[in-house]
């Protein structure tokens, strides 16, 4: 049975907040799915969670090198972004292949991923898969944990 746990983000000072948060509960080894609309808020929460892990610098979006790495006291983090593949499955397989990222995911590293579904589906199955959603001034989270870590990894979210 999939864990899940919603919450309302009023703001992008909210979304930053539930990122550091977040942060708190991941482990080496972690996949987590960032999902949502353009806008949505999954960059943000990506700065909230390497903010949380103690990245005092800029956070940029990784849409046009795809991967951003960041070497970090407690563990080695990729932030992903794959809007720019293609739309079909198999386009976006191709390219995750084709650009080497197989062995950034080596069980030692935190994978965030902005824009999974265009991967294809050899992407390594996520931990926690969080959507994010436009809701009036703010915006939604759902946050789902896949896995054991996933589910302990929300356990300490709730906390």
């Amino acid at each position: 049975m999939t864990a899940v746990l919603n919450r309302f983000l009023p703001d992008e000072a909210a979304t930053l907040a539930l990122g550091r948060a977040l942060a708190v509960g991941l482990q080496p080894g972690m996949v987590i799915y960032l999902k949502g609309d353009l806008g949505a808020g999954k960059t943000t929460l990506a700065r909230g969670v390497l903010a949380g892990l103690g990245h005092p610098g800029k956070v940029k979006s990784p849409t046009f090198t795809l991967v951003e790495p960041y070497d970090l006291s407690r563990l080695y983090l990729y932030h992903f972004d794959f809007y720019r593949f293609g739309a079909s499955k198999s386009e976006g397989t191709n390219e995750l292949e084709d650009a080497g990222f197989r062995e950034c995911f080596d069980g030692r590293s935190v994978c965030l991923i902005e824009w999974p579904e265009r991967a294809g589906s050899r992407l390594a199955p996520p931990d926690l898969t969080l959507n994010l959603d436009v809701q009036d001034t703010g915006r939604s989270a759902a946050i789902a944990a896949q896995t054991e870590a996933g589910r302990e990894c929300l356990e300490r979210l709730r906390q």
